[in-house]
């Protein structure tokens, strides 16, 4: 815990979120998180069996006593369903941390930006505490942390695509800027993509695609731990200078 991610207040020790949507079974996806170390799993709550006895229930397999449940808006195309649906789910299951997330459109489900920051503004006056799906525009991701969301989490670039993080500059300025808790949510195909992302400083990564569609969930959801890791201990550890010109690893003084 000498590093530990904080949001809202509450301490965790790992960095990589994971969804609970795509995989073959609640089985799988409970065998995945744990491989992956997760602490923090999302939950869809417009797609995801929660209360009928007659299925197969989530909650059996994924615990909420193991893992703290982040219900999100996956589906909501209006600042008023994302509202409606967060506070549903908080009197259902008393969640108040939340994902917030409000979509444009079904082709590229890129973030609608004005209902985006209208909800939250709408669920931070009614108490909750709001983790926040938006564009990788600085501009916004101030807004809204402004406005009191306690994580802002940019897309790498577009949700299930696995294109990795398209707009690194970008993705960069929101960290230098944000004092709250970075986290990429979106896009992330491969491992490399994931330690890209805490190399630039993000604080976390959230994904679901890349380990759920993989041919072996279980294997990927480690090899995301272990990149996680990896990129977080290289970026605190500072990256060497690049150089225009080759420099010798050995010294020149003393050559015989």
């Amino acid at each position: 815990m000498s590093d530990p991610l904080i949001i809202a207040g509450k301490t965790y020790n790992s960095r990589l979120i994971v969804g609970t949507g795509k995989y073959a079974s609640y089985q799988q996806n409970a065998d995945a998180a744990r491989a992956a170390g997760a602490e923090i799993v999302t939950v869809a709550l417009r797609r995801v069996n929660l209360s009928d006895p007659g299925k197969e229930i989530l909650t059996d397999f994924v615990k909420p006593d193991e893992f703290t449940y982040l219900p999100n808006t996956a589906g909501c195309y209006t600042a008023d369903e994302a509202v409606r649906t967060l506070r549903l789910a908080r009197e259902a299951g008393g969640w108040n941390l939340v994902k917030l997330e409000v979509l444009a459109d079904q082709k590229t489900l890129y973030p609608n930006m004005p209902e985006t920051l209208t909800a939250a503004k709408a669920l931070i006056a009614d108490g909750f505490e709001v983790m926040v799906y938006c564009s990788d525009d600085p501009v916004y991701a101030k807004m809204l942390e402004e406005a009191g969301c306690c994580a802002i989490m940019p897309l790498g670039s577009l949700i299930g695509s696995g294109l990795g993080i398209m707009n690194p500059v970008n993705i960069r300025l929101i960290v230098e800027q944000t004092r709250v808790p970075v986290i990429v949510d979106a896009g992330v195909g491969t491992p490399s993509d994931a330690a890209m992302a805490m190399e630039l400083g993000c604080d976390g990564v959230l994904m679901n695609t890349a380990i759920a569609a993989a041919k072996d969930p279980i294997l990927m959801a480690s090899a995301m731990k272990h990149a996680v890791i990896a990129g977080r201990e290289g970026y605190l550890a500072g990256r060497m200078p690049k150089k225009m010109y080759a420099d010798p690893s050995s010294p020149l003084a003393g050559l015989i």
